[in-house]
């Protein structure tokens, strides 16, 4: 592998943070408070990724605006208020962060979450510091749109052949696709390493462990 990205973009839930689980009982939970279908958790699932607007449209398409504007009520009640705990990152992944930060990359994060969503978790794992850009759901398009990507590369001055977008949806990889920059994919989040390859990321990695020692095996060459 010839190391020739100046930019590493991570995707925050599935990616960093070990967050899908409660996303999903979030979701579950806002669909409840409004007496919706029942959705299984593979279907809650396959949208953690997208903007929560684009997530709850893509889940309930039959509902009116109204009922969607309401469910994102509901899930940020049950996200942001009802569970105050602090959702972890995975195991290595803050020293990955900032490993990654001492060895000169910049550091990004583009994102489903809402702006308050993700200056929340920041803050709780003490880790804004370690990034040069962030950019969230609600301030642009939904993936797989290119425009959080771009938006990113223009604020730190980094062409796309130079970036490499880490994420853990089909979502993810798409928007890379869109954007001109390569991709990584990480098979213990949201779409399960057959989705992520048929993207044709460079790789694909199992774990956190896995994903440290592929960009330390970058570092060697």
């Amino acid at each position: 592998m010839t190391n020739r990205f100046q930019l590493i973009v991570f995707e925050w839930d599935g990616t960093l943070m070990d967050s899908v689980a409660r996303i999903v009982g979030c979701l579950r939970g806002a669909g409840a408070d409004l007496d919706l279908p029942a959705l299984s958790d593979d279907t809650l699932r396959n949208v953690i990724g997208l903007g929560l607007m684009e997530a709850i449209a893509a889940l309930y398409p039959d509902q009116d605006v109204t009922t969607h504007q309401q469910f994102a009520e509901r899930y940020r009640h049950h996200f942001l208020v009802a569970n105050p705990t602090a959702t972890p990152l995975f195991s290595g992944a803050l020293a990955l962060l900032r490993r990654l930060n001492a060895e000169g990359y910049f550091l990004a994060v583009a994102t489903g979450k809402s702006r308050r969503g993700l200056d929340r978790v920041l803050d709780e794992h003490d880790c804004r510091h370690l990034f040069h850009a962030t950019r969230c759901a609600d301030e642009s398009f939904s993936k797989p749109h290119p425009q959080m990507l771009l938006d990113v590369m223009e604020q730190v001055g980094v062409a796309p052949h130079e970036a490499l977008m880490v994420g853990d949806s089909e979502y993810d990889m798409l928007m890379a696709k869109n954007a001109g920059v390569a991709a990584l994919g990480v098979g213990y989040g949201v779409h399960d390493q057959a989705r992520l390859l048929a993207h044709q990321p460079l790789a694909c990695v199992d774990d956190m462990l896995e994903l440290s020692a592929w960009f330390g095996q970058l570092q060697r060459t």
